[in-house]
């Protein structure tokens, strides 16, 4: 038994004493502080976002990151008591080295076995929030809203006229100016969807909301994925089954994952080589997003897309929800700007980011009732 407790002790050494290396092969910006906020450690990664030393930034401490009235510092004190991790959205950090204040999503989670400190994750802040600020703004004319509403009205009527048309034409044409007939109605199908799609985006009206089990939309999804656009690609489940129910709009939940799958997908065939699709759900208590009013939203029910398909270009990712950006040649743009509308609807936030060989989108919900 005592050789057991010494191997043990070992490892515990062994893992202390590679803490500072694992602390620096973290890819996004990360310090350590301790109980008196003054900072301990800050990875490369921390030191190329704030343009400064560790050593700098230590003398310089977290005031000069964020100023006194930041709810990071909210933050900072609900994690030390709750010893729990503690998300917040759409903060500005900063250095007088980096020019100013730049826009971040932090994560804060404490140390376990040493009081007082936690570890502080900066990371690009989540697009659901520029999202939730384009589709409210007060003027319909500079809205995705009030752009879907005009478009909807200037373009979805004359062109029905078009396609008619030229499907009434059709039969009375040669071979060669029937093909040019049959171009015009699947172009003008096409302009029909990308209204639509942008109508979808700019939908404002209330839905009804009602308690539902998760794990039911994503099994429709699954379905229709695997029997569409996903055929032969595989796709695992890694379900809690234990979940609470979400309140929600089961037919708008589909179609957000309906969008993230379909994705996934596309990523996977457009990368030539074989891939996998995986689904996965969790309860993650600690995660928390700061409201308007200052209230702290709980978000624990978490949604996983990930795939093996190629990663999202460096300088898409900070713009990957926004409308009318792609990464693929033939996207338009707007499905992943719709997933961010529907979630945030729900009162969710959602993510994109890499971990090792998966491309991983990660939808965060409240619960019903909590």
């Amino acid at each position: 038994m005592s050789r057991v407790k010494d191997n043990a002790h070992k490892e515990l050494l062994d893992m202390t004493a590679l803490a500072p290396a694992i602390l620096a092969a973290m890819p996004g910006p990360l310090v350590v502080i301790d109980a008196d906020n003054d900072i301990l450690h800050a990875n490369a990664a921390a030191e190329n976002f704030f343009q400064a030393s560790a050593k700098a930034l230590a003398r310089m401490g977290l005031a000069a990151i964020a100023p006194p009235d930041s709810p990071l510092y909210r933050a900072l004190e609900v994690a030390r008591t709750s010893s729990a991790s503690v998300n917040e959205y759409d903060l500005e950090v900063g250095t007088p080295r980096t020019g100013g204040a730049r826009l971040v999503d932090v994560r804060v989670a404490a140390l376990p076995d040493v009081p007082g400190a936690l570890v502080v994750q900066f990371s690009p802040r989540s697009l659901a929030e520029k999202i939730d600020r384009q589709l409210s703004h007060a003027s319909a004319a500079r809205t995705v809203a009030g752009l879907a509403a005009m478009l909807a009205h200037e373009i979805k009527n004359p062109l029905s006229g078009i396609r008619g048309a030229a499907q009434l034409i059709a039969p009375q044409l040669n071979e060669g100016d029937e093909e040019l007939a049959r171009l015009i109605m699947d172009e003008a199908d096409r302009i029909r969807a990308l209204v639509e799609e942008m109508e979808a985006l700019g939908e404002e009206r209330p839905r009804p909301y009602a308690p539902l089990n998760i794990h039911t939309v994503l099994d429709h999804v699954k379905k229709l994925a695997e029997a569409g656009f996903a055929a032969g690609i595989p796709i695992r489940e890694a379900y809690d089954p234990s979940l609470p129910e979400v309140l929600g709009d089961r037919d708008r939940l589909v179609q957000c994952f309906m969008n993230l799958m379909k994705n996934a997908a596309e990523a996977i065939i457009e990368s030539d080589r074989p891939g996998v699709m995986e689904i996965s759900t969790a309860y993650r208590p600690g995660v928390r997003v700061a409201q308007p009013g200052g209230e702290l939203l709980a978000l624990p029910l978490e949604v996983c897309v990930r795939n093996t398909g190629p990663a999202v270009p460096d300088d898409l990712l900070p713009l990957i929800f926004e409308p009318f950006v792609s990464g693929k040649p033939s996207g338009r743009g707007l499905g992943l700007a719709l997933v961010a509308k529907v979630v945030r609807d729900h009162g969710g936030v959602v993510e994109c980011d890499r971990e090792g060989e998966w491309t991983v989108f990660r939808v965060r919900l409240p619960v019903h009732g909590g």
